[in-house]
């Protein structure tokens, strides 16, 4: 019997700038999705998909403006934030993920998304993308990549990676903290680590980074050089906005600009900031988004 364990909702309690209202949907029989919707149903929706190891509190500084003009969606991912957690790091692996995000995607029927995208929020959207494009009307990629094995990874990257394995008490607010610039308030400090309280709770966290395939004959790698066969014939608008004290991401935007045909034309940008640059330049992403949405909806109906 997989034991599945939620977060106590007494640990989501009074946190700095986060009181949207909570819903939930089954991705698969007893496993229970969290995610905020904000905004008006007939605007076009934007999907805002976090990564390691943060949760859509990470979006806080840009749904409000977002909602302003658009249906605004933004899960936790499972085993993160209020969505349900598994207590053995087996149950998660690469494909479920994108299993349980499609799911979600499909249960709310989302249509004419506007993807933004940050670290496996990447690695899980845009493999989507390109199984679900019919759905996908643009993409915002942001510190993120699809990794196939054929480029080494960063010794910073391995490091984090053994961190996350070998770390007594992975310390979830640290790891945010180290991915910023600017330093972390003590109260943002304690948001991030609120979904975490124990190491069971963390067991999704932990595992992420062994599943980012490194490897060229990892399933995985073979399952992302097919979507970037696939990106290849992207179209549609795409954008990246990367920030540039990441020192595992930064360079990887060359990759979409050179070989997605939507990238095409767009006003690429690099911020100073670091890996969770949301967490640093959200008010910017959002009016970004915003920009870029303007820009090609114009341009599509002139």
């Amino acid at each position: 019997m997989k034991e599945i364990i939620r977060t106590p909702e007494s640990r989501f309690e009074n946190l700095e700038d986060y009181d949207f209202q909570s819903k939930y949907v089954d991705v698969e029989k007893g496993l229970r999705l969290h995610y905020i919707e904000e905004g008006s149903g007939n605007q076009p929706t934007v999907l805002l998909l976090h990564g390691e190891p943060s949760w859509s509190y990470l979006y806080r500084k840009m749904i409000p403006i977002l909602s302003n003009n658009f249906r605004v969606i933004a899960p936790d991912l499972i085993g993160f934030g209020k969505s349900d957690k598994f207590a053995d790091k087996k149950e998660y692996s690469y494909q479920k993920h994108i299993d349980w995000m499609s799911t979600f995607i499909e249960k709310l029927n989302l249509n004419n998304i506007i993807l933004f995208c940050q670290d496996w929020g990447g690695l899980i959207g845009l493999r989507i993308v390109t199984e679900m494009s019919d759905r996908f009307d643009m993409v915002v990629a942001s510190n993120t990549t699809l990794p196939t094995g054929k480029t080494p990874m960063p010794e910073s990257f391995l490091k984090w990676r053994a961190y996350s394995q070998h770390s007594p008490g992975f310390n979830i607010g640290k790891v945010l903290d180290m991915g910023t610039v600017q330093p972390l308030s003590e109260s943002v400090y304690k948001a991030y680590n609120a979904p975490f309280p124990s190491e069971e709770h963390k067991a999704g966290a932990r595992i992420f980074p062994t599943l980012v395939p490194i490897e060229e004959d990892d399933p995985e790698s073979l399952k992302n050089l097919e979507a970037w066969e696939k990106l290849k014939s992207w179209n549609k608008p795409f954008l990246t906005i990367f920030g540039d004290e990441d020192n595992i991401m930064l360079g990887a935007e060359k990759a979409f600009q050179k070989l997605v045909p939507g990238a095409k034309g767009q006003q690429h940008t690099i911020l100073n900031a670091g890996h969770f640059i949301q967490e640093e330049k959200g008010e910017k992403l959002a009016d970004l988004i915003i920009e870029f949405h303007k820009k090609n909806t114009t341009a599509n109906n002139a």
